[in-house]
């Protein structure tokens, strides 16, 4: 299979779905890496003499921190030397990560080693995270042509958050028969048969063009980036907060929340995943936002369980499409030879969202009750929603003088 002649503008000829999945289960299998160390590493630091719950949270969140100082580098990867090699090297990335962390659960290593090597291999996971995900969405649309930028990034985002929600109860179920050595080793095992999976498909073209810095690049899409982060403190909120809610309310079914925000996110990618493609970006991003409002002032008015229930539906149906359709708005205003370091720029923002949103809530949380948090996502993504209105009228105003 040849890669396609130009700057990589096909549109389905020359490489269809079957491509496409292959990308996305090849990501499937290396988020799994991250997906089933998730629960158990609080669980394994805690187990190690002196270190406690600080120590935990900072082994889990140092992986990200990893990921968010490394888009730069990825983006710089992807538009050099193309999405094949960028995703390539994050999946081989994972494995050393996952192995390196399987070596921490040694028995013959003293605990403040152990520690070490657990962090050196999150580190690690973390860069790996970066080009795999930078990787991916260059090669996709590298393959798939722009007119198709939305399709990949919503079963980009299809295949991530499923692993995540496979993983999570994979991973506990493997601590409890193997230990945590055993489920790294199986954190390695799947981004290597990842691997193997995308080793037949064809690079994408490499855009020529003069280049510009990251921080420029970073500059010309910080609308979309700003819109996307502001989705992003919903998200974050509802995934660390859901559950102490109900708890704190003594309701029952603590879990079924997430599980009802998982399943909309998923779904509504896998329904609506063309949309912003057939229709524009920014139209589908003003109504996923306004939707995420609105799922998150039910969860913070919300009387019963059932309200609340319907409002982490309401959130994740929300949530699902903003980055895609924000994301295709992207791809758009960037010529294809920037197009990997925007994408990074651009995911960057929803991470800092992300990392930034634990903390500020948690705060809330502590002086006002757990429904604020749920409150300040609203207030975000009505904002958000609104930023995107702006951002319509704006391309349709230079649509229009061009």
């Amino acid at each position: 299979m040849n890669a396609p002649p130009g700057n990589g503008q096909a549109t389905g000829q020359e490489f269809g779905t079957d491509t496409l999945a292959r990308l996305s289960a090849a990501l499937f299998l290396s988020y799994m890496a991250v997906a089933l160390s998730l629960p158990v590493i609080p669980v394994f630091v805690t187990g190690l003499s002196g270190f406690g719950n600080m120590f935990a949270g900072l082994a889990v969140g140092i992986a990200f921190l990893s990921t968010i100082l490394t888009r730069n580098y990825a983006g710089g990867v992807a538009d050099r030397l193309g999405g094949h090699v960028c995703k390539r090297r994050g999946l081989i990335l994972y494995i050393v990560a996952s192995a390196l962390c399987a070596a921490a659960a040694l028995p013959t290593l003293p605990p403040s080693l152990a520690y070490a090597v657990l962090i050196a291999g999150r580190l690690l996971l973390g860069l790996g995270e970066s080009l795999t995900i930078v990787g991916m969405l260059g090669w996709g649309i590298g393959l798939m042509g722009q007119p198709r930028a939305g399709k990949v990034m919503a079963w980009t985002g299809a295949a991530m958050y499923g692993a995540f929600a496979v993983g999570a109860p994979v991973g506990l179920a493997l601590f409890h028969h193997f230990g945590f050595g055993g489920v790294m080793a199986v954190g390695a095992m799947a981004p290597a048969l990842g691997l193997l999976l995308v080793l037949g498909v064809a690079p994408a073209p490499i855009a020529a063009g003069r280049r510009e810095s990251f921080w420029r690049v970073l500059g010309r899409i910080s609308g979309q980036g700003a819109a996307v982060g502001l989705q992003g403190v919903g998200f974050a909120g509802l995934g660390a907060f859901m559950t102490l809610y109900f708890l704190h309310r003594h309701w029952p079914y603590p879990a079924l929340g997430l599980s009802l925000f998982g399943g909309a996110f998923v779904l509504t990618r896998v329904f609506c995943g063309h949309l912003p493609d057939r229709i524009g970006g920014y139209r589908v991003a003003v109504a996923s936002l306004a939707v995420e409002a609105c799922g998150q002032w039910l969860l913070w008015s919300a009387p019963d369980p059932w309200f609340a229930f319907a409002g982490a539906l309401l959130t994740g149906a929300g949530c699902s499409m903003a980055f895609p359709s924000l994301g295709v708005e992207v791809v758009k205003v960037i010529p294809p030879q920037l197009r990997g370091a925007a994408l990074g720029g651009f995911a960057a923002f929803q991470d800092l969202a992300y990392g930034a949103t634990g903390p500020i809530a948690g705060l809330l949380a502590d002086h006002t009750g757990y429904g604020s948090v749920f409150l300040l996502g609203a207030l975000c993504a009505s904002a958000g929603s609104a930023l995107t209105v702006v951002l319509l009228r704006r391309s349709r105003s230079e649509a229009v003088v061009g």
